[in-house]
């Protein structure tokens, strides 16, 4: 099983993003491109950044009818992207659909892993403003288990519920984990949070940490920091 940090591009334009990855001089970092340069830069951020030698993955979270999903994942399996993703909520039709659009002629295809819950959403907007009265953890469960059902190859959850979802949908199937902080660190607005080294302990296989290394003083040390206290190097 593959595990990487995961750094989150969130800037607003090209010249911030391209900025920020030429202080990587002896790494090259697995990426984020998420809605805010995606939607600046469109498919040319995947073009440059994979031209510069980094793994991508490109977080739209698509969730719509299922044949708008496949013929967008059609568009997106053309990008060279090494991951992409999508909502849970969709349902299974949904998920099949994206499959189906995503897979190549050839039959290869990026990752394709489906969001459960936001790790924004805490228990009180599960029940308050969603009407879930299920419990956090058995709601991400049950999502990744329809995913993997789905033919999807992992989700993304919080990573205090990686190891439920390993429990649920087997060792193999991938947990990416955002909601990732130092020891120490500003939560933001997430609120299901923990470190590199407790996500890694949980059975997180991917941590997405943005802020943390994007705003840092020194942000190839924050990134160094990261890779050593989840992945031991």
């Amino acid at each position: 099983m593959a595990t990487d940090v995961i750094i989150a591009l969130d800037f607003p334009g090209e010249s911030e993003t391209m900025a920020f990855l030429d202080l990587f001089r002896d790494e090259k970092p697995y990426v984020k491109i998420g809605m805010e340069l995606f939607y600046a830069m469109g498919a040319q951020a995947v073009r440059e950044i994979k031209r510069r030698g980094h793994k991508v993955f490109l977080d739209l979270k698509l969730h719509d009818i299922p044949n708008t999903v496949c013929s967008a994942m059609a568009v997106l399996s053309k990008m060279d992207v090494d991951m992409t993703n999508l909502h849970a909520a969709g349902g299974s039709k949904m998920m099949e659909a994206a499959i189906e659009g995503l897979t190549r002629a050839d039959g290869t295809r990026p990752l394709l892993i489906a969001v459960t819950q936001l790790t924004s959403t805490s228990p009180e907007t599960l029940r308050g403003d969603l009407l879930i009265e299920k419990p956090m953890a058995e709601v991400v469960s049950h999502y990744a288990k329809i995913a993997k059902n789905s033919g999807l190859d992992g989700v993304v959850c919080s990573p205090l519920e990686a190891a439920d979802v390993k429990a649920a949908c087997g060792k193999e199937f991938v947990t990416v984990t955002p909601g990732v902080r130092f020891a120490g660190g500003d939560a933001g607005d997430q609120s299901r949070v923990t470190t590199p080294a407790r996500a890694r302990e949980l059975g997180s296989d991917y941590i997405v940490m943005g802020r943390p290394i994007t705003r840092a003083d020194d942000p190839v040390l924050a990134y160094r920091r990261a890779c050593a206290e989840f992945l031991g190097k």
